[in-house]
């Protein structure tokens, strides 16, 4: 039996908005709250980019896509260890959290799925214009990255003006992400998540 959560929903969107989120050691681990200087953050301007390989993928790949079809699955299986990364930051605690963010509106996942399996997807939070990007997994070569281009192209039609991914790592690197000092983000965050919810 686990012990009492030390973390809400209500404080994982006050830490949002102050520009902070959650990690943990490992599943079981001690949570953390960071507000990294620079921040990372991809475009959803035309500095977007989707290498010509990938955007035929996309297009010929056969994955059914669908929107918050599966938000607990996704999160449940962005926590399980990988071969490249053996512990994970998601904890019991972080992950129940953010099932009941999704349940109230605030959490949002894109599925990919070959028939019945789901074979990749990603997860995060939607606040007035701003998205943050938490993780993302693939049971199939580029599942997760077909369902980064369905977010991107999702946003840019509800007018969203921050995409969160907060660090930069090669798989990211590719689609162009870019780091920003703190207070510029901090501006940019304090406008997007004064906007209406756009998700």
């Amino acid at each position: 039996m686990r012990s009492a959560s030390l973390i809400s929903p209500a404080m994982v969107l006050s830490a949002y908005r102050a520009g902070a989120f959650p990690m943990a050691d490992d599943r079981r681990g001690r949570l953390g709250w960071f507000s990294p200087d620079p921040r990372a953050v991809l475009p959803l301007d035309d500095r977007f980019r989707v290498r010509r390989s990938l955007a035929k993928r996309v297009r010929n790949a056969g994955f059914r896509l669908t929107v918050d079809r599966a938000f607990p699955d996704v999160i449940h299986a962005c926590a399980a260890p990988r071969t490249q990364q053996p512990g994970t930051w998601i904890s019991h605690d972080i992950e129940d959290a953010y099932v009941e963010l999704h349940r109230l509106g605030f959490g949002h996942s894109v599925e990919a799925w070959r028939g019945t399996r789901l074979v990749g997807g990603l997860y995060g939070i939607a606040l007035g214009s701003a998205f943050f990007g938490e993780s993302m997994f693939s049971r199939e070569t580029d599942a997760s990255k077909v369902c980064l281009v369905h977010l991107v192209q999702r946003l840019r039609d509800r007018g969203f003006t921050l995409l969160d991914t907060q660090f930069v790592n090669d798989h990211l690197r590719q689609f162009g992400v870019i780091e920003i000092n703190r207070s510029d983000y901090l501006t940019q965050l304090a406008e997007a998540i004064d906007q209406p919810d756009r998700w």
